[in-house]
């Protein structure tokens, strides 16, 4: 599996973003006024910790063979969500920030506003950044999670959904009760990774209060009695749960369950990388709703003036529509772009191929036909996590 879902890793970044009062960064030189475009070409120093290169790395290259004269040349690094602050501000309190531009999920967005580690965008860099205007509308909603300090990139809507084979389960579960009846029949056949460690695991967690009816799904303290009730009864016939989402793939390839938790992306990839068995099928639970994920594109403070110059024009062309239908890559984060009237014909031959082979005509009906919600916040997420862990299946997690 080229990638897990780095989900996972938001807790331990964010518990240690919440701890006391954010930390100023250390000196450092003011930028001053950003320039339209950067005084000499630069090297552009790009983090990854949310996989996003997977989409974007061929954005970017683009870009530069474009642009010589704003980008000389990028360098690219991947790290863990966990790391991100640490790196950023260790940078930034030795008065040299090198890296231009971060490439995060949710967890990193939100714990480097948390440490006000980023730069403002928005409003003041607006008019830079005309694509914008061109959101789907749950990505303009993902887009308000950054409160002003990264612009999204690229959006899908998740899940959860579950997964599994036909030829194992013929009459699969359709609401939560008879998946809960299933895995009573059916003990430890029924099985989803840690929540946070795995972007199923979590979308799960999340999606449960909407298809329950709980009470508020935004507060999982006071709101998800139905959820945690719900959890409680189903850990009673699940054996383990795996740290991350690949062993739940593989694990329903080798016949180990039978019913597995995924998303849009979790459901094709696998499939087309051959983890999983093609002829897999997907199902919802009556009262399902889309809990949405994006990733992020931010600038960290202290980076000069040429640095966030090149980055802005950089971040509008990854906007463009030419560009974002690379987002659809080999369906692992599908559909991807983030921007309207991007449809599969405009994408490279290769992920045409992948989602011709291994999409799902059912998914344009499902995204247009159901509720999407956004995520819960980084603190609250982190409070879900901390509760299911103690609660329910930390003692059974499968390291």
């Amino acid at each position: 599996m080229r990638r897990n879902i780095v989900a996972g890793a938001l807790a331990a970044a964010l518990l240690a973003a919440s701890c006391g009062a954010p930390e100023s960064p250390g000196p450092q030189q003011a930028a001053g006024p950003i320039p339209d475009k950067p005084s000499s070409p630069v090297t552009l120093d790009i983090l990854d910790v949310a996989g996003n290169l997977q989409l974007t790395q061929g954005m970017i290259d683009e870009f530069v063979e474009k642009h010589p004269d704003i980008v000389s040349g990028v360098t690219y690094s991947k790290a863990p969500a966990p790391d991100l602050i640490g790196k950023v501000k260790s940078q930034q309190n030795a008065g040299r920030v090198d890296i231009g531009l971060v490439l995060t999920g949710v967890d990193g967005l939100s714990a480097g506003i948390e440490q006000g580690l980023w730069e403002e965008i928005l409003p003041k860099h607006a008019d830079r950044l005309p694509g914008m205007d061109d959101y789907l509308e749950p990505a303009a909603e993902m887009q308000k999670l950054a409160q002003g300090h990264g612009v999204t990139v690229t959006y899908y809507p998740s899940g959860p959904l579950i997964e599994y084979l036909p030829s194992r389960v013929p009459d699969p579960p359709r609401t939560a009760q008879e998946l809960l009846d299933y895995a009573k029949a059916n003990p430890g056949k029924v099985e989803y990774a840690r929540p946070s460690n795995s972007g199923p695991g979590r979308t799960f967690l999340m999606g449960l209060p909407y298809i329950l009816g709980d009470a508020d799904p935004r507060d999982p303290v006071n709101g998800w009695d139905k959820t945690w009730d719900y959890l409680a009864e189903l850990n009673s016939y699940v054996d383990r749960y795996p740290s991350g989402t690949t062993q739940t793939m593989t694990d329903l390839a080798n016949g180990t369950v039978d019913i597995v938790v995924t998303t849009t992306g979790w459901d094709i990839n696998p499939r087309a990388l051959g983890t999983v068995p093609a002829e897999a099928e997907i199902g919802t639970l009556e009262g399902f709703h889309w809990v949405t994920d994006a990733h992020y594109a931010v600038i960290p403070k202290g980076a000069t003036a040429d640095q966030q110059a090149a980055a802005l024009q950089l971040i509008q062309f990854m906007l463009t529509k030419e560009q974002q239908a690379k987002a659809y890559d080999e369906g692992y984060f599908y559909p991807g772009p983030a921007v309207k009237g991007v449809d599969i014909s405009m994408a490279p031959e290769s992920s045409q191929e992948v989602i011709r082979r291994y999409g799902r005509p059912e998914y344009d009906q499902l995204i247009a036909g159901n509720p999407k919600e956004t995520p819960l916040d980084a603190k609250t997420m982190v409070e879900a996590f901390d509760r299911w862990d103690r609660e329910i299946g930390g003692a059974k997690v499968d390291e």
